[in-house]
C-alpha cells in the first residue's frame, strides 16, 4: 500500500507551510515595529501598549486570518505595513487592474481570486476596483496637449458594447508624433458609429486642449473627414492612406489582375517626386483604363491626398503614407478584448483603451522616433514656413 500524499493535498501542505512563515516574519515586523514606536522613538507613551489584536489580512500568499496586530489604548502606534481599515494588500488591486487590462473578465478576476484567497470577489466588486482608473481616464483626456505634431493619425475601430443590448460602437483614436520626434497617444473617445461629425468632435476637442499646429494628418477615405479637419485644422495637408486604397482598388478588380494592378500601382507611388508620380499614373490609365474605368477614375479623384507624402523629407515617407503606425495601436485594444464577447458598458470600454494607452505611451515616451530625428530640421522649417513662427 502506497503511503504517498495526493498531489492536491501535497501542495496545499506547501500553501500553509508558506502562508505560515509569511503570517511569522509580518508579526516579528509588527512587533520590531511596536518595539521601536515605544522604546526608541516614543518612551514617554510606553504605558499606552495593550496587547494584540487579531485581524484578517489578504497577501499574495493567500489569506492570513487571525494576524496579531500590536495596539495602543490611544491609537497612537500605526504600523507601516498597511493602513488601519485595509484588508488587502496594495498588490491584490494592482493584480485586478492587471488582469482587467489583459483582457480577463470580471467574473475570471473573480475566480482567480477565490482560488488563491479562499473567497469570492463579486464581478460588481471587481468593477468598483477597476473603477480606480476612472478618475485618471478623465484626467488623462483632459490633460493640455502640446501646441505642435508633425503629424496625427487619425481612425477608428469597433468594439462589441452592451446597453441595452450588444452592438458594436466606434472607439475614435488619435496618436500624433510631436515635433520632437516622438509618438503619442494623443486621445480617444467612444461612442455611436463613426462619422465625420464624431470626427470633428474629436478634433475640436485636440484644438480646445492647446493644439494649434499640424503639419500632416494621415486616415483612410472617410467621406466628410477632410473637410472636418480643415474647418478645425486649416493649414494642415490631408494624407489618405494608401494601404487602404489598395486595399479597396483589390476588391474592385477581377482575381486575375490584382497582382499586375497592384504592381503597376506601386509604381505610381513608390517614387521621388510627385512629376514622375503623375507620369507613372498616366501610364497605368493607359493601360487598364478600359478594363476599369472606375477604378482610374477613383484614382484620379484622390491623387492630391494620396501623393501628398511625396512633399515631406523622404526619410519619414514610409512613415506617413500609411495608417500602419495606428492600426498596430488598434490591434492591441482589440486583442486586449479578444476574450470577452462584449464589454458591459461604455466606462468599461474606457477603462481598457485608457490602460492599453497608457502603457503605449509609457513605452514610447522613452524612445524617439529615428526617421523623424533625423528630418527634424526639414520639418522644423515646414513649421515656419506654414505657421510663421
Amino acid at each position: 500500500m502506497s503511503n504517498s500524499i495526493p498531489q492536491n493535498e501535497l501542495s496545499k501542505q506547501i500553501e500553509d507551510l508558506v502562508l505560515g512563515f509569511v503570517k511569522e516574519n509580518l508579526e516579528v515586523i509588527l512587533k520590531e515595529e511596536m518595539k521601536n514606536f515605544f522604546e526608541v522613538e516614543n518612551p514617554e507613551l510606553s504605558s499606552s501598549k495593550n496587547g494584540y489584536y487579531e485581524r484578517i489580512l489578504d497577501t499574495r500568499y493567500g489569506r492570513i486570518p487571525d494576524l496579531s496586530v500590536p495596539r495602543d489604548r490611544e491609537g497612537f502606534f500605526q504600523t507601516e505595513l498597511f493602513d488601519p481599515y485595509q484588508r488587502r494588500e496594495k498588490w491584490l488591486g494592482e493584480a485586478i487592474i492587471e488582469m482587467y487590462y489583459k483582457g480577463f473578465s470580471t467574473r475570471e478576476i473573480g475566480s482567480f481570486i477565490e482560488r488563491i484567497l479562499g473567497n469570492s470577489y463579486s464581478a460588481s466588486t471587481i468593477s468598483n476596483i477597476t473603477d480606480v482608473v476612472v478618475e485618471e481616464i478623465e484626467q488623462w483626456q483632459q490633460r493640455p496637449l502640446r501646441k505642435r505634431y508633425s503629424v496625427l493619425y487619425l481612425d477608428g475601430t469597433y468594439l462589441k458594447l452592451r446597453r441595452k443590448d450588444v452592438d458594436s460602437e466606434v472607439v475614435y483614436i488619435v496618436v500624433g508624433v510631436t515635433d520632437e520626434g516622438y509618438k503619442e497617444i494623443v486621445g480617444f473617445h467612444a461612442g455611436g458609429k463613426e462619422s465625420s461629425l464624431g470626427w470633428k468632435e474629436v478634433l475640436v476637442d485636440l484644438r480646445n486642449r492647446g493644439v494649434e499646429e499640424v503639419l500632416l494628418a494621415v486616415f483612410d477615405g472617410l467621406t466628410g473627414l477632410e473637410t472636418a479637419l480643415k474647418e478645425v485644422f486649416p493649414k494642415t495637408d490631408v494624407q489618405r492612406c494608401i494601404t487602404h486604397k489598395m486595399r479597396n482598388t483589390n476588391h474592385s478588380v477581377r482575381k486575375k489582375d490584382r497582382e499586375e494592378v497592384a504592381e503597376d500601382l506601386k509604381k505610381v507611388y513608390r517614387v521621388n517626386t510627385k512629376t514622375e508620380a503623375m507620369e507613372k499614373f498616366k501610364d497605368f490609365k493607359n493601360k487598364w483604363n478600359s478594363t476599369y474605368p472606375k477604378v482610374i477614375k477613383s484614382w484620379e479623384e484622390d491623387l492630391s491626398v494620396l501623393l501628398t507624402f511625396l512633399d515631406y523629407p523622404k526619410v519619414i515617407q514610409p512613415q506617413i503614407y500609411t495608417t500602419n503606425t495606428i492600426e498596430r495601436t488598434i490591434k492591441e485594444i482589440k486583442k486586449r478584448t479578444h476574450s470577452m464577447n462584449s464589454l458591459p458598458s461604455e466606462k468599461a470600454l474606457e477603462k481598457i483603451v485608457y490602460l492599453v494607452s497608457k502603457e503605449f505611451n509609457e513605452r514610447w515616451e522613452k524612445r524617439v522616433i529615428v526617421e523623424f530625428t533625423a528630418a527634424k530640421e526639414e520639418l522644423k522649417e515646414m513649421f515656419k514656413e506654414r505657421f510663421g513662427k
